[in-house]
């Protein structure tokens, strides 16, 4: 798994240091208020190759009986386009994304529109439609 420090910058580009911003996520010790904190922690946990939290936070119903993480994948840069819902008193929510990423010598842009339920108190990742 790819370390970073609690003091460092968090990957998600909040500008906030990893431990109070994703890095409490990862950890357990609090849970993500709103679909793009949990869409953002997950791109987070991408980068990390937190398998764990990626499927922990993916709805039951929807998610992969297992995951495999591709270590040559190098996630640079995430960018929020839009989101609609989803605030901490939504039961849905919508967050279009761009994700930039490097991956044996080439470069790419994940554009995606994912979809999120709140069930329980907890956000999950239900799906995403991958967008021109």
């Amino acid at each position: 798994m790819t370390k970073i420090g609690a003091q460092d910058r968090c990957p998600c580009l909040s500008g906030d240091q990893y431990a109070s911003c994703c890095g409490r996520f990862h950890s357990g010790g609090a849970e993500a208020a709103t679909a793009e904190q949990l869409m953002r922690s997950r791109y987070t946990a991408f980068v990390l190759l937190d398998r764990d939290y990626l499927l922990r936070t993916w709805h039951p119903d929807t998610a992969p009986g297992n995951l495999q993480l591709d270590p040559e994948m190098q996630w640079r840069r995430l960018d929020i386009a839009a989101t609609g819902g989803g605030g901490p008193f939504d039961t849905a929510g919508t967050v279009e994304f761009k994700a930039h990423y490097r991956h044996t010598g080439g470069r790419g842009v994940l554009h995606e529109a994912s979809t999120f339920v709140r069930s329980d108190g907890r956000w999950f990742y239900v799906d995403g439609d991958i967008l021109d």
